[in-house]
């Protein structure tokens, strides 16, 4: 491991790199944690009312003495801090900062939908999926699903489809079966329509895969691109008439504005792309790299050497494997939008140039077409599960934040390998329709 990246990881297994949000949900099962909370502002109050009362070297003792409480009670179980501190002030405090006290600065790019509308479910539901799933994933027969999905984006393929219970699943891409037998244990009993160059079976003489006996596999020499399958026959042939009951997972690295227009043709409502690859990171065009634009906070990036974002993306790359620095970010002509100024498509076989205005053109056609646009979150913060590929200033909150152990550990998210954690790449969930006629 590089040096800088093995300290960035032991930082966080201090628990000094922690980004506490309180929240309703679940904060009756630590209200351990938050009495400590409590019991320092108790005593800040206490000491405050005596400093009136003694001469300027007894205020500095006291202030002294105050910081020294605070420092002693940071940690609770397995070093994970619990401070009522914001980050930015007990990392300037300690003198380490650079892991986490950006968040969010750098942008988080999201995709407006065209009426404001947002997921139905919410971070208590994601929180009650999560203790249904943990058991389940444990029972997978893909034990290790190297170069496929690990736990954050497993969990938010089963979530979204055991919460739609659609009448068809049809996935484009499939690898060893992972993601066939994930929608399975979803909706037991739906069918389930596979795509993909290379049947799953392929991979039994080698080792672990799943093979579906209510699949219908398009593989081998029987594989059909998604674009190019009679979806209207194929419907048919499934007893399905209303195109808005199928679920749609892409798994197959190609241009995400391809797909959707694509899907949009074939009468699909509900769409999961699983690789929604960062601005400057990737091998193919993502809705994230579409809606990083300058009206998103932090959106339109700089590529001068001497901006602010520049400084910040060169301290967050010594921690975080996918940060991008700005020699990462910006291609010829200092272009940072797609993958370094390209819409990248065919396994990247097809690197085809765009400017600017075509990028931004393509944002406006897909919240033309957009409903519903909602990202997974990680599933646990950084110092929980002791991840280090994605960057947590370019994603959403995670759903057990950092310094919530006691909740990490109830709900057995603790009992899986760290190895399992570290393949999110920003999972997105989209409801798409048709653009509005034009006037």
């Amino acid at each position: 491991m590089h040096p800088l990246r093995a300290e960035g990881a032991k930082m966080l297994d201090s628990g000094l790199s922690v980004r506490r949000q309180h929240s309703n949900v679940g904060e009756e099962e630590d209200g351990d944690d938050e009495s400590k909370t409590r019991k320092g502002i108790s005593v800040a109050s206490r000491i405050t009312q005596q400093i009136t009362r003694i001469g300027l070297a007894g205020q500095c003792l006291a202030v002294c003495l105050f910081f020294l409480f605070v420092s002693l009670y940071l940690h609770t179980r397995n070093g994970v801090c619990v401070s009522p501190l914001p980050s930015f002030t007990r990392m300037s405090f300690f003198g380490i900062d650079g892991l986490d006290s950006e968040f969010g600065s750098l942008g988080v790019p999201w995709c407006r939908s065209k009426d404001g509308r947002t997921v139905e479910w919410t971070k208590k539901d994601l929180l009650k999926g999560l203790e249904e799933f943990i058991p389940i994933y444990e029972t997978r027969p893909i034990k290790n699903n190297q170069h496929g999905m690990g736990f954050d984006h497993s969990f938010g393929l089963w979530f979204i489809a055991r919460w739609l219970k659609p009448d068809l699943m049809i996935e484009s891409g499939a690898f060893k079966g992972h993601s066939t037998w994930v929608l399975r244990q979803a909706m037991l009993d739906a069918p389930i329509i596979s795509l993909s160059p290379r049947h799953p079976a392929k991979y039994l003489a080698k080792g672990p895969a799943y093979v579906d006996g209510n699949c219908t596999y398009y593989a081998n020499k029987d594989f059909v691109d998604f674009g190019n399958l009679d979806w209207k026959r194929v419907l048919k042939e499934h007893g399905i008439t209303d195109p808005s009951r199928v679920l749609v997972f892409f798994d197959d690295h190609q241009n995400e504005l391809k797909r959707l227009k694509q899907a949009l043709n074939a009468g699909f409502h509900h769409l999961v792309f699983e690789d929604n690859y960062d601005t400057g990171t990737g091998d193919h065009y993502s809705f994230r790299q579409m809606c990083d634009q300058f009206y998103v906070r932090g959106g339109g990036h700089s590529c001068f050497r001497d901006s602010d974002e520049a400084r910040l993306r060169l301290k967050r790359k010594k921690f975080w494997e996918k940060a991008v620095d700005i020699d990462e970010l910006c291609g010829p002509g200092e272009a940072w939008w797609g993958v370094r100024g390209e819409m990248r498509d065919d396994f990247s076989h097809k690197n085809k140039k765009i400017s600017y205005p075509e990028h931004f053109q393509n944002s406006r056609f897909v919240e033309s077409v957009l409903d519903v646009y909602w990202e997974l979150p990680p599933v646990a913060g950084p110092s929980l599960t002791h991840q280090t590929r994605y960057d947590p200033a370019r994603a959403p909150d995670p759903i057990v934040e950092d310094g919530r152990y006691g909740l990490f550990q109830r709900i057995g998210l603790a009992r899986l390998e760290t190895s399992v954690f570290n393949g999110y790449t920003q999972m997105v969930y989209v409801q798409v329709s048709p653009p509005p006629e034009s006037s």
